[in-house]
């Protein structure tokens, strides 16, 4: 069953936006979410579209969501968090997209508040920094080096890497499809592909709470995470990557000669860590240029 929401207080309003909540075994709490967007967005003067789509659940998660007012899109098969996102991105019938989880973790009144931001923004992150976030003990860690590696290599802050609450441009979005992955690592990638080409993103505060349900994310997805930001960095900005290891290569190459003249003996070590810099700079110097002539290439289309 498929049905179409779109919604207007003021007819004459331009502006739209569509709800996007990817669901996947969420029959616990899909109901309480589009009724929460639903009551939200009705106060506001928002046309608004909600998209629910059903990642190939094996519970009832699409019957719950057909018993309201929302397009439902149903993959035939689990495929992704960043499938299901695209799959609702795509079939969104507006200039802006909201994306919200569907586990009830992040609140629906913010998004009125977010959505303030826009036409000046790009993307509008909704940052788990309030007062009341409650993010599980054990993935503190993982989030707190995932944060400050992103942040390093994209060489500016990043208060919330992957935040599943923000607002986007479809057209923005779309010109990144072609690197977006399936998985949960989405929301990682499209704000480092932002943040590396210039597009502005505003952080906004939000509150963060316990998750109805089981939480999908494993331990090993922080080594996923991890070398995916690494990836996407040296797709956009390999420099950032080259430069670092070259200059540790130098480095050993330096102390090694310095140590050698003590034994009057210059070593293949010293050698070779001179000669691995200047190959490590070469390479991200030839790699910086691919980047640029391929990334300049695609957006031009």
């Amino acid at each position: 069953m498929q049905k179409d929401s779109l919604k207007s207080k003021d007819s004459d309003q331009e502006a739209t936006v569509c709800i996007v909540i990817p669901a996947y075994n969420e029959e616990k709490a899909i109901a309480e979410q589009i009724q929460k967007v639903r009551s939200v967005m009705d106060q506001t003067d928002w046309r608004y579209q909600i998209i629910v789509v059903d990642d190939g659940s094996t519970d009832r998660t699409a019957d719950e969501a057909s018993k309201y007012e929302v397009q439902l899109i149903r993959l035939p098969r689990n495929r992704g968090y960043g499938a299901a996102l695209k799959a609702g991105i795509s079939a969104a019938q507006s200039d802006y997209v909201v994306i919200i989880d569907a586990d009830g973790t992040y609140p629906a009144e913010a998004i009125p508040e977010l959505l303030t931001k826009v036409p000046q923004y790009d993307m509008v992150v909704g940052a788990r920094i309030g007062p009341n976030v409650q993010i599980p003990s054990l993935r503190k860690p993982a989030k707190w080096f995932l944060t400050k590696l992103a942040s390093y290599l994209a060489e500016q802050p990043i208060p919330d890497l992957n935040s599943g609450l923000r607002v986007m441009k479809k057209a923005v979005v779309e010109q990144f499809y072609y690197i977006l992955p399936s998985g949960f690592s989405f929301t990682t990638t499209i704000t480092l592909a932002l943040l590396c080409n210039d597009y502005l993103v505003y952080y906004h505060p939000i509150e963060y709470y316990r998750r109805v349900g089981q939480s999908k994310i494993r331990p090993v997805d922080t080594y996923h995470f991890s070398l995916l930001i690494v990836r996407t960095i040296v797709y956009f900005n390999p420099l950032r990557v080259f430069l670092p290891l070259g200059l540790i290569l130098f480095l050993i190459g330096v102390a090694k000669f310095i140590y050698d003249l003590f034994l009057e003996n210059l070593s293949e070590t010293a050698v070779t860590g001179f000669l691995g810099a200047f190959i490590v700079w070469a390479l991200g110097l030839l790699a910086d240029q691919i980047a640029k002539v391929g990334l300049g290439s695609r957006l031009k289309r």
